[in-house]
């Protein structure tokens, strides 16, 4: 347990720094913070198809996640759905936000 709370942690990291240096570079490449937001605001329908296909993703995968969870604990019915609510209705909000942010 410990040993994957540790790669998860590092892969969390990881991320984090991967997504400052991508801003980095677009800002210095595109000459400023005002220029990035313009290219971030032109391609956000881009962006959109990209987080469908991950939501796409993780959805064609979710049932055999969910049928191995429930295999190694038959009690953890009430611990998914939770899981799966809240998911669900965290990728609403974040989605309905920034949609609400470009309009």
């Amino acid at each position: 347990m410990r040993r994957l709370l540790i790669i998860m942690a590092l892969l969390v990291a990881s991320l984090f720094v991967l997504a400052f240096v991508v801003a980095f570079a677009g800002i210095h490449l595109l000459g400023g913070i005002e220029n990035w937001q313009q290219w971030l605001d032109d391609h956000a329908g881009h962006f959109f198809v990209w987080r469908l296909c991950l939501y796409a993703a993780v959805l064609a995968v979710w049932p055999w996640v969910r049928r191995r969870r429930l295999a190694r604990d038959p009690q953890s019915h009430r611990q998914l759905r939770r899981v799966e609510v809240l998911g669900v209705l965290a990728i609403v909000l974040s989605e309905a936000s920034n949609w609400l942010r470009l309009h």
